[in-house]
């Protein structure tokens, strides 16, 4: 007599699990289709995938083309102003091994302008800048003769270019320490005209020194201060954008500019 094996029945909970094979055919099956499957044989269903997938890619390529250089220059420009930090825009001097990184972050920089053609486009150069680095220097007994070692301090350097007239007007303030602290300015303007796309030639027309006190200080060292300062010359725009610029001049200058708010008053 032949002996029947019964198999017990399955618990509740376990009979509504489908077979390990099952499942795993229903996994493959929900997967995103690849280059290995068949496309559905629904037209309309490929149509569908195909739209959406082309959609994702093509914003994906966007994004690869634009945002690398938008994150480059905005590195590059937060590690040149971290650069310039505390060093009092360079007139006193800056170590060798800081001078070269900033020269270096520069050239970086001017090598991605956004603005090839500068004096093209010359509303992005119109406005007050403040100056934030410069390789001019007062070095020695300069220093001293102006009385920039004691009791004068610089403030800031700003310089309004009126696109219109074809004037800039640049400010240096001065502070000066005793019983009264004094506040003081050196205004120079000059003119410019185009000389190519990125070049402007610049021709200084007068200066003065505000108030008369400041000027009974520095009258004796005029030649000096303004020798230093003076614009005359060309200055090549290598660099700028909405909030940064940067210019070369004939002297083997470099200037480094941000954006202001301020207001220059004669």
């Amino acid at each position: 007599m032949a002996t029947k094996l019964l198999q017990p029945p399955l618990p509740a909970h376990q009979a509504a699990v489908p077979p390990l094979h099952r499942l795993t055919s229903f996994i493959k099956a929900h997967r995103f289709i690849s280059a290995t499957h068949p496309w559905p044989k629904n037209t309309a269903l490929r149509s569908i995938f195909s739209t959406k997938v082309a959609k994702q890619t093509s914003g994906l390529a966007e994004d690869d083309k634009e945002t690398p250089q938008r994150l480059t220059l905005a590195h590059l420009k937060a590690d040149l102003f971290q650069q310039v930090q505390g060093i009092n825009r360079g007139i006193f001097g800056v170590p060798s091994g800081k001078k070269s990184e900033i020269e270096r972050l520069v050239k970086l920089l001017e090598s991605q302008n956004p603005t090839p053609d500068p004096t093209v486009n010359l509303e992005k150069v119109s406005g007050c800048w403040k100056l934030i680095y410069s390789t001019i220097t007062i070095l020695g007994s300069k220093r001293t003769k102006l009385g920039l070692r004691d009791f004068i301090t610089l403030g800031d350097f700003l310089q309004t270019i009126d696109i219109a007239k074809g004037k800039a007007v640049n400010v240096i303030k001065f502070n000066v320490r005793g019983l009264n602290l004094l506040n003081g300015q050196l205004t120079i303007e000059a003119s410019f005209k185009i000389a190519s796309k990125s070049r402007v030639d610049i021709n200084y027309d007068n200066s003065m020194i505000t108030p008369d006190q400041l000027m009974n200080m520095f009258r004796k060292n005029y030649d000096i201060l303004l020798g230093i300062f003076n614009p005359d010359g060309w200055l090549e725009i290598t660099y700028v954008d909405d909030t940064m610029r940067i210019g070369r001049d004939d002297k083997g200058n470099i200037f480094i500019l941000e954006r202001s708010e301020e207001s220059i008053t004669k």
